[in-house]
Protein backbone atom coordinates (compact mmCIF):
# COMPACT_ATOMS: atom_id res chain seq x y z
CA UNK A 1 0.00 0.00 0.00
CA UNK A 2 1.24 3.38 -0.76
CA UNK A 3 0.96 6.43 2.06
CA UNK A 4 1.82 9.97 1.98
CA UNK A 5 2.25 11.29 5.53
CA UNK A 6 2.37 14.67 6.57
CA UNK A 7 5.94 16.27 8.72
CA UNK A 8 7.19 20.01 9.07
CA UNK A 9 9.46 21.56 6.95
CA UNK A 10 12.80 22.22 9.38
CA UNK A 11 15.01 23.77 6.59
CA UNK A 12 15.24 24.83 2.94
CA UNK A 13 18.18 24.52 0.14
CA UNK A 14 16.25 26.61 -2.12
CA UNK A 15 19.62 25.99 -4.70
CA UNK A 16 18.87 21.97 -4.76
CA UNK A 17 14.98 22.14 -4.11
CA UNK A 18 15.15 20.27 -0.93
CA UNK A 19 14.14 20.22 2.24
CA UNK A 20 14.63 18.78 5.89
CA UNK A 21 11.62 17.28 7.43
CA UNK A 22 10.77 16.07 11.00
CA UNK A 23 8.32 13.43 11.95
CA UNK A 24 8.34 13.46 15.43
CA UNK A 25 12.52 12.46 16.29
CA UNK A 26 13.20 11.30 12.85
CA UNK A 27 14.54 13.64 10.09
CA UNK A 28 14.69 13.12 6.29
CA UNK A 29 15.83 15.24 3.52
CA UNK A 30 13.32 15.36 0.54
CA UNK A 31 12.37 17.18 -2.37
CA UNK A 32 10.37 20.01 -2.02
CA UNK A 33 10.30 20.82 -6.36
CA UNK A 34 6.72 20.14 -6.65
CA UNK A 35 5.73 23.04 -3.88
CA UNK A 36 5.38 26.73 -4.13
CA UNK A 37 7.46 28.47 -1.65
CA UNK A 38 8.50 25.78 1.22
CA UNK A 39 9.38 27.71 3.89
CA UNK A 40 10.26 25.81 7.80
CA UNK A 41 7.07 25.22 9.48
CA UNK A 42 5.08 24.21 6.73
CA UNK A 43 3.72 21.23 6.60
CA UNK A 44 3.71 18.95 3.37
CA UNK A 45 2.41 15.20 2.32
CA UNK A 46 4.91 13.79 1.49
CA UNK A 47 5.04 10.28 -1.05
CA UNK A 48 8.40 8.47 -1.90
CA UNK A 49 10.66 11.13 -1.32
CA UNK A 50 8.56 14.23 -2.33
CA UNK A 51 6.46 16.85 -1.17
CA UNK A 52 3.19 15.96 -2.84
CA UNK A 53 1.68 19.67 -1.41
CA UNK A 54 1.31 21.84 1.95
CA UNK A 55 -1.55 21.19 4.68
CA UNK A 56 -2.90 23.25 7.99
CA UNK A 57 -0.87 22.35 11.14
CA UNK A 58 -4.09 20.84 12.06
CA UNK A 59 -4.97 18.48 8.62
CA UNK A 60 -1.78 17.39 9.30
CA UNK A 61 -2.17 16.46 13.29
CA UNK A 62 -5.69 14.62 12.48
CA UNK A 63 -4.15 12.71 9.38
CA UNK A 64 -0.93 11.60 11.84
CA UNK A 65 -3.73 10.48 14.52
CA UNK A 66 -5.83 8.98 12.12
CA UNK A 67 -2.15 7.21 10.85
CA UNK A 68 -1.75 6.26 14.78
CA UNK A 69 -5.55 4.81 15.15
CA UNK A 70 -5.25 2.70 12.60
CA UNK A 71 -1.88 1.08 14.66
CA UNK A 72 0.91 2.01 12.43
CA UNK A 73 4.01 4.39 13.20
CA UNK A 74 3.98 7.60 10.79
CA UNK A 75 7.92 7.90 12.08
CA UNK A 76 8.32 4.01 10.43
CA UNK A 77 6.98 5.18 6.94
CA UNK A 78 9.00 8.17 6.93
CA UNK A 79 12.25 6.51 7.37
CA UNK A 80 11.56 3.64 5.44
CA UNK A 81 11.52 6.04 2.17
CA UNK A 82 14.09 6.32 -0.22
CA UNK A 83 15.37 10.40 -0.50
CA UNK A 84 14.90 11.75 -3.27
CA UNK A 85 17.97 13.00 -5.46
Amino acid sequence: MCLAIPAEIVSVDAAKATAVVALGPVRKEISVALIEDPAPGDFVLIHVGFALHKLSPDEAARTLEMIRAAGEDPATELTATEVAP
